[in-house]
């Protein structure tokens, strides 16, 4: 290598560290939103399952149920279209006085924060606080999203009209070791999130 290569070679390197296109300090931002969205969930202390298949997602969500010693308890859940996954594994729903946990599914999942956006479709009118400190939620790869700003702009094409209240999002799924004005007024839920491929 010539001495020219090296010093030029050393300057364009130093140039590379001030451009935001390949600095380190941009690279989490550069990557694909699934993947961006993976790192800050896990990131957040979110657990989560990939499933290729409906089935997979039956034998996962198993898991969580045995994991977590759940069966033959009651259970939150407000969409019908969820029952059967509760049925079939002999966890009642009806009027629950002391749910262990709530299945729902979500309207998106956001990249940049690692969070997931809920409205009143899948919790109702509930706050975060009042939801049960255990969550077991059902989505797609296609609901990846890379911002709120796009979250809502899908919510408002998908249900033209009839838009959703509630809508709200939720992304500490740990408590925090240190509290700070970060945490302040989030409500840290133990959540598992069931990601079935659809693309």
């Amino acid at each position: 290598m010539s001495l020219f290569k090296k010093i030029f070679g050393a300057a364009d390197d130093a140039a590379d560290d001030k451009n935001p296109e390949t600095s380190p300090y941009t690279q989490e931002q550069q990557l694909p939103v699934d993947e961006l969205f993976m790192t800050n969930f896990k990131k957040n202390g979110g657990k989560f399952l990939y499933c290729d298949t409906v089935g997979e997602l039956h034998e996962q969500f198993i898991n969580v149920l045995e994991e977590n010693d759940w069966f033959e308890c009651e259970a939150l859940c407000f969409e019908p279209k969820l029952f059967p996954l509760l049925d079939e594994n002999k966890l009642a729903h009806d009027k629950p006085q002391n749910p262990k946990f709530i299945l729902a599914t979500c309207e998106s999942l956001v990249a940049d924060e690692g969070s997931i956006l809920f409205s009143s479709n899948q919790i109702k009118q509930n706050k975060p606080n009042e939801l049960p400190d255990n969550m077991v939620i059902y989505a797609t790869t296609s609901q990846i999203l890379a911002n709120k700003t796009e979250c809502l702009k899908y919510i408002k094409k998908r249900y033209d009209k009839a838009y959703p209240t509630n809508i709200t999002a939720i992304k500490y799924f740990e408590k925090a070791k240190e509290e700070d004005f970060l945490h302040y007024g989030s409500v840290a839920k133990n959540l598992y999130l069931l990601l079935l491929e659809d693309l």
